[in-house]
This record gives structure tokens, sequence and C-alpha cells, in this order.
């Protein structure tokens, strides 16, 4: 397994981007060719260039997720996510809800890639509960009328 690793690294130090993915140069392929088949090359090369790809998709995907968490995490504020639960805001509730839902899986697969913290979730975790609730108010208070749900009750009408 040691001398595969050697390769890699070799192979990583070498590498260079072109047209059509990772190569190798001519000169540093002549070389490797002398202590290893070209099959084993190829196999490293593969694995340099898989493993170059996954850090360039794991660091835009952290922007990415950085980014949004800030966005979404405005309408973890009271007025904003009422604006957007009214359909008020640029983005609808349902929309917020499965960005939410589908960041929130990205930011805990990303937590294992970050070498840095996370982004500022304040706002964010506060729009996660404030969707939780969202639609379960009826069901938390039943009794409970919405003022603008409220209308007269047969104690305010007069008796005949």
């Amino acid at each position: 397994m040691g001398r595969i690793v050697d390769l890699c690294g070799e192979v990583a130090a070498a590498v260079e981007e072109g047209p059509e993915g990772f190569v190798l140069p001519i000169e540093a392929r002549e070389r490797l060719r002398a202590d290893w088949p070209e099959e084993d090359i190829e196999d490293a090369l593969g694995l340099v260039s898989e493993s170059i790809f996954q850090s360039e998709l794991v660091e835009a995907a952290d922007s990415l997720s950085a980014r949004l968490v800030e966005l979404l995490g405005a309408y973890g504020d009271e007025k904003a996510y009422e604006s957007a639960a009214e359909g008020k805001a640029t983005l609808g509730i349902e929309e917020i809800r499965q960005l939410t839902h589908r960041l929130d899986r990205l930011e805990e697969i990303l937590e294992v890639f970050r070498e840095e913290g996370s982004p500022d979730r304040q706002g964010f975790d506060e729009l996660q509960a404030r969707l939780l609730d969202h639609g379960i108010e009826d069901e938390m208070q039943p009794d409970w009328e919405k003022p603008e749900a409220a209308g007269p009750t047969d104690e305010d009408e007069p008796e005949h």
C-alpha cells in the first residue's frame, strides 16, 4: 500500500490540468515508467484527479452553503418569516422549506471536510425552528383563535 501512496504523491506533484482533465507531462510519465507499469500510473492519475475534483467540489459547496446559510438565515427573523409565509417575500415558504432541508444535510456533510469553523447559523437555526412549527399552531392550541380569524361568537350575540 505504501508504494501506491508514493506513486500518487509523485503523480500529484507532477500533474497538470489539460483541456480534457488532469494529465501528466511527457517527461514525468517517462520518469515514472522507469519504476512503474503504465496501468499503475494511470490508476494513480485517476485517484489524484478524483481527489483534486473532490477538494474543489467541497470548497465550492462550502462557499455556496455558507452564503445560503446567511441568505436563508435572514428568514429566521420573525418579520421576514411572516412575510414569506404570507407570500410577500421573494421566495415562497415551500421553496424556503425545501432549500433549508437540503442545506441542513449539506452542512452536516461539509462538517466532515471543513478545516475552519462553520458559518454563523443563528438565523438559519431560528428559521428551521419556525419551519418546524409552521402549520402546527392549530394542533398546539386548538382553542386559540388567531386575531384575523376571530369573529363574533354566540356569546357576543344578543339574546332574543
